[in-house]
Parts: C-alpha cells; sequence; structure tokens
C-alpha cells in the first residue's frame, strides 16, 4: 500500500525552496490537469488553427494564460506521462517508447507524485483516461485486480482505459478492476495474433490505425467499450465524480484525455463538423471535453476557486489522419519543425493554458520554458509547501510564470526525450542542442505510412531545414545540431558550425545526463 509520508516544511540549502500563492486566511484551489493526447502546437484557435474550432479552449486562453515556449517531458506517450506524474525526466527510468499493454507498474510506489504532494494537504484526487503507466510488481494481468496501480501512487479513484485507445485491452479499468467482467467469464491474455480474442468495435480504414486485440474473454466487458464514445464515457464520469465532492477538501482531478489519439473515433454528433476530416472532428470533441468540465466546475459554483491546467503529452503524430487534416490545409503542429517521437520542436514544444481567477491574468501570454515535469514542485508551491531536493526529482517551481510576469527564466535548461535514446537532447536559453542528425522519432519516409515523420515528411509539408535536402538528410550535414530558437523557433538553420562554443558547453552539460540514463525498460511479456 502506498503511504503519504508528510514531509516537512523547513528552509534548508537541500531544499527546494517555495514561495507560498496562498495567504493563510485563503482556501485551496480545486486543480483540474486535463492532459490532451498528441495534440499539437497548431491544433487548436488560440495557437493559430483555422481549419478546426475550439471556442471552450480558446475561452480558457482568454480568461488566462498562453504559454508558447511549454515542452511535454517526452516526444513520447509512457514516458511522458511519467515526467508529468513523477516530476522526474523518463531517461532516469530508462523510459523511451510506449510500454506494453501487460507491463509492469512502472512508477516506484515509494515515489513521491503529484497525486502525493497534494493528498498531503488534504486533497481529494482523481485520474480519468489513459493510464498506459502499466500495472502490477512484475507484469499487470488483467484477470486480477491491478494493484499496485494509480490508487498506490496517491489517487484515491481512477477510471479510464488501461493502455491507449489504440491498444488492447479494449476495456474500461475502475480503481483495480476491469468494469463488467464477471468470474465466470475472466480476461486472458492470448498475445498478438491468434485466435480466440474478443471482438471488438468495427472501424474502418478512414479511422485509422489500431491495433487488433490480444485478449479473449470478458465478453460483456469489451461490450461495454465502444471506440465512439470514449471520448464521452470518460467526460461523464469525470464531471460527476466533480459534481459528487463536497466542500469539506479541495480536490485534484487529472483527465488523461484519449483524443486526439488514432484511431479517429468521434461520437457522431462531432463527425463532420470540422474542416479538417476525422482528425479535426477528433479536435472538436476534445473541445466539447473541456467545455463540459468547465461547465461542471460553474454551475458546481467552484469555477473562481480552481486552477484549471490545459496541455498534451507530446506533439502531433504525421499518421494517417495527420495527413488528410494537411491536405485540408491543417497543420497540426503549425510550422514547428517535426513530429511526435521526435526531438525537433513539433515533437514536444505543446499548447500549456492555465486558468486561475483572482490569480493568472486573464488573456495574458508567456514565452517562458516550462516542462510538464514541473508541475509537480508547482503544486508543492501553491500548497505552501517544501520538498527535500532528494524527493523533487527534476521539477521546477514555475509558479511565477504562472502568476507573475518575471523577467528572468524560470528554469536554467531543459532535458528533451524523443523516442532514440541518442537524441536526449538540451534546451538552454534560446539554444536547442541535438546530438545526433535528424529527429530521432518515426522512420516512416512516404506518405501514407503510419509513421511518416523525419527529414521525408518534414519536406512533404513544406518545412525547410539546413540538414536537409529532397527529404533526407544531407551527405555533409553536421553530426550534431544546434539552433536558436530566439531568431528561428521553426530550426530552418543549424548553426553548430557557427557556435562551436556553444555546442561544446551544452554538451558538457548534456554528458552528466546522459551518465544517468538507464537502458530501456522492459516492454512486457509477449506470446
Amino acid at each position: 500500500m502506498h503511504l503519504i509520508k508528510p514531509f516537512k516544511i523547513a528552509a534548508t540549502a537541500a531544499s527546494l525552496t517555495l514561495a507560498p500563492a496562498l495567504a493563510a486566511s485563503e482556501t485551496l484551489p480545486n486543480i483540474v490537469l486535463i492532459f490532451a493526447d498528441d495534440l499539437g502546437y497548431g491544433d487548436l484557435g488560440c495557437y493559430g488553427a483555422t481549419k478546426v474550432q475550439t471556442p471552450n479552449i480558446d475561452k480558457l486562453a482568454a480568461e488566462g494564460r498562453r504559454f508558447t515556449d511549454a515542452h511535454s517531458a517526452s516526444a513520447v506517450c509512457t514516458p511522458s506521462r511519467y515526467g508529468l506524474v513523477t516530476g522526474e525526466y523518463p531517461m532516469r527510468a530508462g523510459l523511451w517508447g510506449p510500454c506494453h499493454p501487460t507491463s509492469k507498474l512502472l512508477i516506484d510506489t515509494e515515489q513521491l507524485t503529484i497525486a502525493d504532494v497534494l493528498k498531503n494537504k488534504g486533497y481529494e484526487t482523481s485520474v480519468f483516461g489513459k493510464w498506459h503507466l502499466g500495472f502490477g510488481e512484475k507484469e499487470a494481468d488483467y484477470s486480477k485486480p491491478l494493484r499496485p496501480g494509480p490508487q498506490d501512487l496517491g489517487f484515491d479513484y481512477y477510471f479510464g482505459v488501461p493502455v491507449v485507445n489504440s491498444a488492447p485491452p479494449y476495456v474500461y479499468v475502475e480503481n483495480d478492476k476491469i468494469v463488467g467482467m464477471t468470474p465466470d467469464d475472466p480476461i486472458v491474455y492470448l498475445g498478438k495474433g491468434n485466435k480466440g480474442v474478443t471482438p471488438i468495435t468495427p472501424l474502418e480504414k478512414k479511422h485509422g490505425g489500431r491495433v487488433s486485440n490480444w485478449f479473449g474473454g470478458a465478453t460483456e466487458a469489451h461490450k461495454l467499450y465502444n471506440d465512439f464514445t470514449v471520448g464521452t464515457t470518460l467526460t461523464e464520469k469525470a464531471t460527476q465524480w466533480i459534481k459528487d465532492r463536497d466542500d469539506a477538501h479541495p480536490f485534484f482531478l487529472y483527465f488523461a484525455a484519449t483524443n486526439i489519439h488514432h484511431p479517429f473515433t468521434p461520437a457522431p454528433r462531432f463527425q463532420g463538423t470540422s474542416q479538417a476530416g476525422l482528425y479535426g472532428d477528433f479536435i472538436h470533441e476534445l473541445d466539447w471535453i473541456v467545455g463540459e468540465v468547465v461547465k461542471t466546475l460553474e454551475e458546481k459554483g467552484i469555477a473562481d476557486n480552481t486552477l484549471i491546467l490545459f496541455t498534451s503529452d507530446n506533439g502531433g503524430m504525421f499518421n494517417e489522419g495527420g495527413q488528410d487534416a494537411f491536405k485540408h490545409g491543417h497543420k497540426q503542429n503549425g510550422d514547428l519543425l517535426g513530429f511526435k517521437f521526435g526531438v525537433w520542436e513539433g515533437g514536444h514544444r505543446v499548447p500549456l493554458i492555465a486558468k486561475w481567477p483572482g490569480k493568472i491574468e486573464p488573456g495574458t501570454t508567456s514565452s517562458q520554458v516550462i516542462s510538464s515535469v514541473d508541475f509537480l514542485a508547482t503544486f508543492a508551491a501553491i500548497t505552501g509547501q517544501e520538498i527535500p531536493a532528494d524527493k523533487i526529482a527534476d521539477s521546477q517551481n514555475v509558479l511565477s510564470a504562472f502568476v507573475d510576469n518575471p523577467s528572468a527564466p524560470v528554469r536554467d535548461h531543459l532535458i528533451l526525450s524523443p523516442r532514440s535514446s541518442k537524441h536526449l537532447s538540451l534546451r538552454k536559453g534560446k539554444w536547442m542542442y541535438i546530438p545526433a542528425r535528424s529527429s530521432g522519432g518515426f522512420t516512416g519516409n512516404k506518405p501514407g505510412h503510419h509513421g511518416f515523420s523525419g527529414p521525408a515528411a518534414a519536406s512533404f509539408i513544406g518545412n525547410k531545414n539546413s540538414d536537409i535536402e529532397k527529404g533526407k538528410i544531407k551527405k555533409e550535414a553536421p553530426p550534431a545540431q544546434l539552433y536558436d530558437l530566439e531568431a528561428d523557433v521553426n530550426q530552418t538553420q543549424n548553426v553548430i558550425k557557427e557556435h562551436p562554443e556553444v555546442a561544446k558547453q551544452m554538451q558538457e552539460i548534456l554528458k552528466g545526463y546522459r551518465a544517468e540514463m538507464k537502458p530501456e525498460a522492459p516492454k512486457g511479456k509477449k506470446k
């Protein structure tokens, strides 16, 4: 069982200094963190999109603060979620790719989490939606209670999708059990390509890639899972949880939406509503989800004392849906170079919006460099806690970037993780250093490929980069990359030859982090 150990609030040289955000007489705010899936920097109206309409999310930005230089902990789903929940760079845990459906729990139950920090101050905590961080001590056995799991990491309640909406098992999990599974019809792991799997929602090619089911049994549980109602089901559960809260305790809700990860399966009411195909329709459903959460807070009369954070787990993926949206004139990552899985900006620079009435000035924009690993330390600051340095991991208190307008950077530097460990990179000030060629992401090189990415996809959509010619890295391109993002946010010019001293300094900083990297974690059993 995961025990919440109070941390001593004392100023020491080894502790993270956190300025209290609230006066002693003020009430602790509720915190709602909405974590979209694969939502790119250019996928929202308030970030420049014109082929999709996102009025609810745009309203959040108009009533709060929009960040232009925010980053996910990784350009990949599982590592990104690890960084968000723990405040630790995922490379320290050997996490580089998505975890297998049978993966064990990837977070040590003794490790401090964002839920722990808030429970320490009396918060009720919950997580809804995509988990994708494993269950169990050795492997996930879905026929048994899924412990340790979210409830052993500080979350009081969990309802959601155990892995991702494109991978089995296609069921819902509530706390530690599959919803609808009965003792006489348990779920059975059969593995990839085996017969006897339980049927799932029929989809067409236009909906995008989805792995076939690998599990048999649990027939009724599988029937409850319909790809076209996942978004609405999660929203109903999350908003009902808010409605059920009393005023005795503040609450924390972590909503990990499956939108807009493939397959693109918006509910019928959203289909055909955008100008960017099913990809855009799925964004419209995401915007509705945000609107429903906000409306629930308002109807309950607690919106004025709630901090709402909205961001994404990584940048957009140029899969079938992304390519179709591009044909309609939509650029999921705007003019940024790169896509999900890669270390170019399009892979990890993501939307971040924060609304906190009375604390965050409405209609403002910040260019501060922020990472999703920073939420842990920032939540501690909001609740007036100090956490020893050995518990705070890589998280930085960036509260001032939300509630004030600091002139100095709130972060000295930032480590960025793609799918490829050799592309672990460093951001420091205006500089971005990548110790290898290309992006370290997907390698599909032709339109129509699910993993169409890298230099080929960059050239296809019209991005320019000095190392790329006709969709390939030039033979004479430098072995590493350096970009001045202040002058060239779209990374058109690799300036490493012009600034060798900067590259050397950043290489030395990165070397220290690379020494702390762990080998890639096991992906789970195969059959």
